[in-house]
């Protein structure tokens, strides 16, 4: 078969696995809620006593941690499953966006080396009005139980759980602005994704020239300039603001990370998935070695904005900083993960993926992007849990369930969307230059 002329096959066999998945997730879900409706509080005053012990030796500094200490109340199944749809919300619309947003570096940077799989981050991208439309309906719904600053009464000065922290911030943090920020930027994002997805793939069906590559880096050069902003503030809201009194420098940087290095082991995945399956014979080992290349390194930029977050909050020792990790490094249910988050996310993608042949083998870099992007996962499950649950988080088959789902749901979307056109765009600019990329 001619390269320019490859097309995915979304098979039958494909989408019944799919959908074996999503049902798997389901059934999980449903044992999850439903073990998890029976021994809600088995361990209530336990946890209880944990969080008013560390809440007297760390708070006295805000409101928020004085009530949450004497008005605990039990974590409840609803809030459980609440918390898990948002971390699946934000970590799946991360990969959507992180599609996008490496689409447009390799256009604004004029890369070539990326041209022969650039199909695969634009299927991926197809998810981002999906995950606005999810992101809506979950805040809505759990709004209360997700972010503590949605209580009215916290503004209202007569009130005794008054807070004068979150009053200060309100003109920030209110509800109407919040969603404002939340479906313009869904929606900015999306109007860039299909407003570059249609030149991308008018080339397809053009004579080859520059005139659509033109528009296509005019657009995505003003998206990145959109995204350096919209990601950080998103960063804010969507995970920052569960811990209304907590706040980080860098957050908006850190999450940005946890994101990009994800992202590029999923477009890793998919291409090492795609070879394996006799597509993609435009790519080749050293086409492997460079998107290696990318998670090796990013992977590092990820565990120095974690270690210079950490770092400087640990050193400092001021309360209302340290609380974040006192959180989530007193608790039996979060400490064990703290430490798996470090080494799945640096430790073991630095050290397996140094040499130059690990980089350049299917099976290492397949072993490389699964882990990577499960220790991720963990990683915004680590975000996430331990704000809206407090000391009554977990982890079980509702975590498992709901992943599998979002996991099964993404993947049909972005699977579907690649097979309706050409996997190799036949009348790129730089797709000579792709072919003899050599490293």
């Amino acid at each position: 078969m001619n390269i320019a002329d490859e097309r995915f096959e979304f098979t039958s066999k494909a989408k019944r696995n799919l959908a074996i998945l999503i049902v798997v997730g389901i059934v999980l879900l449903l044992v999850g809620v439903l073990s998890n409706m029976g021994g809600s509080g088995q361990h209530a005053e336990e946890h209880a006593s944990l969080q008013t012990t560390i809440a007297k030796d760390l708070v006295a500094y805000n409101a928020e941690g004085a009530a949450g200490a004497e008005h605990h109340e039990t974590a409840t199944w609803l809030k459980r499953l609440y918390a898990n749809l948002w971390i699946n919300n934000v970590f799946f619309a991360g990969l959507g966006i992180i599609g996008l947003f490496f689409i447009a570096i390799q256009y604004v940077s004029q890369a070539a080396w990326s041209t022969g799989f650039l199909r695969i981050p634009t299927a991926m991208a197809n998810w981002l009005p999906i995950a606005g439309v999810l992101m809506l309906v979950v805040f809505w719904l759990g709004k209360h139980d997700l972010f503590h600053w949605t209580h009215e009464y916290l503004y209202d000065s007569s009130n005794p759980q008054y807070d004068p922290i979150l009053d200060g911030k309100k003109g920030f943090l209110n509800l109407p602005f919040y969603l404002i920020r939340m479906v313009g930027f869904f929606a900015v994002w999306s109007l860039f994704f299909y407003y570059i997805k249609k030149h991308i793939l008018a080339e397809d069906t053009e004579t080859p020239g520059v005139t659509r590559w033109k528009k296509i880096r005019s657009a995505s050069a003003w998206f990145i300039v959109f995204f350096g902003y919209s990601s950080s503030i998103g960063a804010w809201d969507w995970v920052m603001s569960i811990d209304p009194h907590w706040y980080s420098t860098l957050f908006g940087w850190y999450v940005f990370s946890s994101w990009w290095v994800a992202g590029l082991a999923l477009i890793a995945l998919f291409v090492v998935i795609l070879k394996e399956n006799g597509y993609l014979s435009i790519v080749n080992e050293n086409h492997l070695h460079d998107l290696g290349k990318f998670v090796f390194g990013f992977t590092i930029f990820w565990a120095y904005l974690w270690f210079s977050q950490f770092l400087l909050i640990y050193y400092a020792n001021i309360p209302e900083e340290s609380v974040y990790f006192v959180q989530r490094l007193s608790s039996a249910q979060y400490r064990p993960f703290f430490f798996i988050n470090l080494f799945i996310n640096f430790v073991f993608p630095f050290l397996f993926l140094m040499t130059r042949d690990s980089k350049r083998q299917l099976a290492t870099m397949k072993v490389a992007a699964v882990v990577v992007i499960a220790g991720h996962w963990i990683d915004f499950w680590l975000m996430v849990t331990p704000g809206v649950m407090k000391f009554e988080g977990g982890f079980g088959f509702m975590e498992i369930g709901s992943t599998l789902i979002y996991l099964g749901l993404f993947l049909w979307v972005t699977l579907s969307n690649l097979a309706k056109h050409l996997l190799v765009p036949k009348n790129h600019p730089t797709l000579e230059e792709s072919l003899h990329h050599h490293i």
